[in-house]
């Protein structure tokens, strides 16, 4: 094998069962589908209730248990496990653990890894760094979140964006030009006063003040993100786009973060990329934080093609923010 690429050979995601939509939302806060669908673009969200499971572990094993189906996957193979996540089952144990060791991924080593809504790109760099120096050759990337367990229900701003659902994506090595080709990740740690959940760690951590104060649900100023994630994901877009040669007509697909539908256009915008380029589910599961990414390669994975070129990009609390060229690794099956 000559230069080593990390390719994703498998991807595949779980959502639960009960669907949030609009109309719901519009009986807890004062809002309307109109309103919702025009300032963010969702119709409807999932939500994971206890009669169904518990934690992003539960979603997680779920997602991984169908790419051992479709891909043949011997889980024993897999020699370590990613797990980009903000809402872990526990403090401690590690959620990546609790995942691997439900889908039978006992001899893999296993971390958590917390970049928020950037979570997935920020773990395939991490995979791809393991694999491209011959480290490891198998690796699953997991990303998702349970957002209704941090979120504010009394929040109108807030409440209709969050959904929960988790992907999961097989890394391997390959000598062939596919795989993860070029990236680009930053981080802002001068923003959390304009993104954030600050009760629950060290500084402030679990207590009757701060969970009177909904300190324990996510908060945002929407205007300061807006601006934020539409700017530094459409430049990292770009400078990618040019570093790799990369125009409008080569570029097949842009997967971004699903955040906002608005956000997702201007970005597209400003890449010069028509719609019918970007991926989008944003209607149907909401904001999933961490997953957004690999549930939409899992929902348009039918349209995918070996050789594709494709740029994830996402935002998200930190700031964190950043994008990833890759090429598709297979055929549709």
């Amino acid at each position: 094998m000559g230069k080593i690429h990390a390719v994703i050979t498998g991807i595949s995601g779980y959502v639960p069962k009960y669907v949030m939509t609009n109309e719901e939302i519009s009986q807890i806060v004062d809002t309307s589908d109109e309103w919702i669908m025009t300032r963010i673009g969702i119709k409807e969200r999932r939500i994971l209730k206890k009669e169904e499971g518990s934690g992003v572990g539960y979603m997680a094993a779920k997602a991984v248990e169908d790419l051992i189906r479709k891909t043949n996957l011997d889980p024993k193979e897999v020699e370590a496990v990613i797990f980009a996540t903000s809402t872990p089952d526990y403090i401690m144990p590690n959620a990546a653990a609790m995942a691997a060791h439900r889908a039978g991924m006992t001899n893999a080593f296993c971390f958590d890894l917390s970049a928020a809504c950037s979570g997935f790109i920020y773990a395939l760099e991490v995979a791809n760094a393991y694999i491209v120096s011959g480290k490891y050759k198998k690796i699953m990337v997991l990303a998702g979140d349970v957002l209704s367990v941090i979120t504010n229900y009394t929040d109108r701003n807030t409440c209709p964006i969050f959904g929960d659902g988790c992907g999961a994506a097989l890394l391997e090595a390959t000598g062939e030009e596919i795989g993860i080709m070029d990236s680009i990740m930053r981080t802002d740690g001068n923003s959390l006063q304009y993104l954030n959940m600050i009760g629950g760690g060290s500084v402030n951590p679990a207590s009757h003040e701060t969970v009177d104060k909904n300190q324990h649900t996510i908060w945002q100023d929407g205007k300061v993100v807006y601006k934020h994630a539409v700017s530094n994901m459409s430049d990292t877009c770009v400078e990618l786009m040019q570093r790799n040669n990369l125009t409008k007509e080569n570029l097949d697909w842009v997967v971004p973060h699903q955040a906002n539908r608005r956000i997702i256009d201007a970005v597209a915008s400003r890449m010069g990329v028509s719609s019918d380029k970007v991926m989008i589910n944003i209607e149907k599961y909401g904001n999933t934080s961490a997953g957004t990414i690999p549930l939409c390669l899992w929902d348009w994975e039918p349209l995918l093609y070996k050789g594709a070129n494709i740029i994830l990009t996402a935002f998200g609390a930190g700031f964190t923010w950043g994008a990833t060229y890759l090429k598709w690794g297979y055929d549709p099956k």
